[in-house]
């Protein structure tokens, strides 16, 4: 049984899938058109975020049981028509939800507590105060639109904090309990003081956060988008954020970001990009930003290259074969 490996992870991946008796090659420089050629010879594929798995490329893919995608979502693998030809797909957020957890509270207590101005401002010579002054967690409704690994993960982080904790989830019932309410959407645009995303990428959440959705909140909000960057419309996110209905927003992903989550389209590097609202969330002390890397630390990179070898080696069948 070989593996290819399109994209590098955690070593211990490969060696435990050695250990299990597989072949593990490598191809990381390979045009899609190439690796598609020589698909078929392996049983397993491991991938991040390189490109899209579709039709056209999983037709090539006789031999393949299944595809290993380093991460949380997959809307760059096209799930249904790779299972409806006997090709299991997995994924492990199980081993970054931890890491997006502590990023959601991390970029929150920076935006209220202006920290990264703050410092910028200190390693200037500029010793500013009250023009510093933060705005406290506690005692706030935080708010989870989707209550999977990573809304969980999230909500436990938040323990301690004295918020009220609120998830929605339409996919998903009877999950309340200490940590966390479960609620109507009517009860989320009613009572939230922060909202936070953590939604796959389908074609029901892409830009399910537009304007319309973000002004039936009764109250002025701060967004927490450590998703997917199409889940939020970024021209209405700033319509909204100029107008005040917006207070702040803790950004982990863009909307503007490629497909393989490795940059913008823009020439972000120059501060100088041809997208308005792009511009604005760069230049706004109101924003924190980072290049998604919620899910990104050393220990989640092991944990889910584990994951990933422990489900691969529990498909059914396969080490029997």
């Amino acid at each position: 049984m070989k593996v290819l490996f399109i994209d590098s992870c955690h070593a211990s991946l490969q060696q435990e899938l050695e250990i299990s008796g597989f072949t593990c090659d490598h191809d990381y420089d390979s045009s899609k058109e190439e690796i598609a050629k020589k698909l078929s010879s392996y049983t397993g594929l491991v991938i991040r975020s390189r490109f899209k798995l579709d039709k056209e490329f999983l037709d090539k893919a006789s031999g393949l049981k299944f595809i290993a995608r380093v991460g949380a979502g997959m809307e760059n693998i096209d799930v249904g028509y790779a299972e409806s030809k006997g090709i299991r797909c997995l994924h492990a957020p199980e081993g970054n939800r931890d890491a997006v957890g502590e990023q959601a509270i991390g970029m929150l207590l920076a935006l209220f507590n202006n920290l990264c101005k703050a410092d910028k401002e200190v390693r200037e010579g500029k010793w500013i105060r009250e023009g510093n002054r933060g705005e406290e967690l506690s005692g706030k409704t935080v708010s989870i639109i989707g209550y999977g690994n990573m809304g969980s993960a999230f909500a436990k982080k938040l323990q301690g904090f004295d918020v009220k904790v609120l998830a929605y989830d339409k996919y998903k019932k009877g999950f309340g309990d200490n940590q966390v309410k479960e609620a109507t959407l009517d009860e989320v645009f009613a009572e939230t003081d922060v909202l936070s995303l953590h939604l796959p990428l389908t074609q029901e959440t892409l830009f399910m956060v537009n304007d319309a959705f973000i002004n039936k909140f009764r109250k002025n909000i701060y967004i927490i988008n450590t998703a997917r960057g199409k889940n939020l419309k970024t021209d209405d996110l700033v319509k909204n954020m100029r107008s005040g209905k917006v207070l702040g927003a803790c950004l982990d992903v863009l909307e503007h970001e490629s497909n393989s989550f490795e940059g913008l389209q823009s020439t972000i590097n120059n501060q100088q990009s041809t997208i308005p609202a792009l511009d604005y969330l760069l230049s706004s002390p109101k924003v924190i930003l980072s290049p998604h890397i919620g899910g990104w630390t050393h220990q989640s990179n092991e944990k889910m290259a584990r994951t990933l070898a422990a489900k691969i080696k529990a498909l059914p069948g396969l080490l029997t074969n």
